[in-house]
């Protein structure tokens, strides 16, 4: 297994930080993960897959960066009604909804253009248009850190929540993700779910109301396009916040002072609020720190617009955060992870 040296990480990360890897290998074979372990296993080893979910602090990431390119789909088992696919972490995401759509098999097809490799998706509990992946996942693999050895769990194992797994909690920094599987339905067994945002509007109005995976895959991604940056042009790395659930008496008391304000009910008592309104109703778009900035399309979006650093798009989001705390009494969490530390890691 070879082990390169001082590698440039801007090509790895969506948000085109020029940081540096002082040490990094590449994963292609799933024994590679169990040499990794052997050989290295006493190191701070950090894995990455397309980097579209992070933002690199440090001008120098210190620790064994582990690029997860595994490949491989393989259907596991077969009904009537559905298929159980099985994934190896290093395919790309939006690659397999597309494999998915092209064999009629529905259920991740709302989860158009998510970037990032399919070992992030179970960390993240990925999701849109009012589908996430602990909706199709049946079982999830990784391999402990600790002991080299694989592991199986099921859905309820991971503990999914709004963008929340047992992965960034119990299980933070301990596994790593080497595979997933999921249950898809069949054609004549879909359940289409097109009733969140501007899906069914845009079906009407640009497909005939023609309602099928294809047509929903490709409304999203139109949506999509039009919103959000591509991350080959502006450095970006999609929402950086997650859209905050208060409860309804915290709720109406924010109303009173901002009858207008976007919400969303998720339960009995509470409520999800839109970040990107809050933010943008505090002229948050205007914000720059250095070289980041907001995008002017979409306030939950920080994007990289000149030569930005890690620094500059980290007080950028403290900035928004504080700001928006101070007029909602509302904390915004970020949905991209912070990596700012320098992690020693001797070989």
């Amino acid at each position: 297994m070879k082990i390169n040296q001082f590698i440039s990480l801007k090509k790895y990360n969506s948000f085109q930080i020029n940081a540096q890897g002082r040490y990094f290998v590449e994963l292609n074979k799933r024994d590679d993960f169990k040499t990794l372990l052997h050989e290295h296993g006493d190191k701070y080893i950090f894995p990455l897959g397309e980097g579209s979910n992070i933002l690199l602090v440090e001008d120098e990431i210190e620790a064994l960066v582990a690029l997860v390119n595994t490949k491989g789909i393989q259907i596991v088992h077969e009904t009537e009604r559905y298929v159980h696919v099985k994934i190896e972490a290093g395919e790309i995401w939006d690659e397999v909804v597309q494999w998915a759509v092209d064999r009629e098999y529905g259920g991740i097809e709302n989860l158009t253009l998510i970037p990032g490799k399919i070992g992030a998706a179970p960390i993240q509990n990925i999701g849109a248009y009012g589908v996430e992946l602990k909706d199709s996942l049946i079982a999830c693999e990784f391999i402990d850190k600790s002991t080299g050895l694989f592991e199986e769990v099921d859905n309820t194992y991971c503990q999914f929540a709004y963008r929340d797994s047992i992965f960034k909690n119990e299980l933070k920094n301990k596994v790593i993700v080497t595979a997933i599987t999921l249950q898809l339905s069949k054609e004549g067994h879909h359940k289409y779910n097109t009733s969140y945002g501007a899906i069914s509007n845009h079906l009407k109005e640009h497909f005939s109301n023609e309602i099928n995976l294809s047509t929903i895959r490709e409304a999203v991604k139109q949506i999509r396009m039009s919103k959000l940056p591509d991350p080959k042009v502006v450095g970006n790395s999609g929402s950086f916040f997650k859209n905050p659930i208060v409860d309804r008496q915290q709720f109406e008391l924010i109303q009173k002072q901002f009858p207008d304000i976007v919400h969303y009910p998720v339960a009995e008592n509470k409520i999800k609020l839109a970040a990107g309104w809050m933010i943008e109703k505090l002229n948050g778009k205007q914000l720059t720190v250095g070289g980041a900035g907001v995008h002017p399309k979409q306030a939950l979006v920080l994007i990289n617009k000149n030569n930005a650093t890690g620094t500059d798009l980290l007080q950028l989001s403290q900035q928004i955060q504080s700001t928006v705390f101070e007029h909602f009494g509302v904390q915004l969490e970020t949905e991209v992870n912070i990596i700012d530390q320098k992690y020693t890691c001797q070989l």
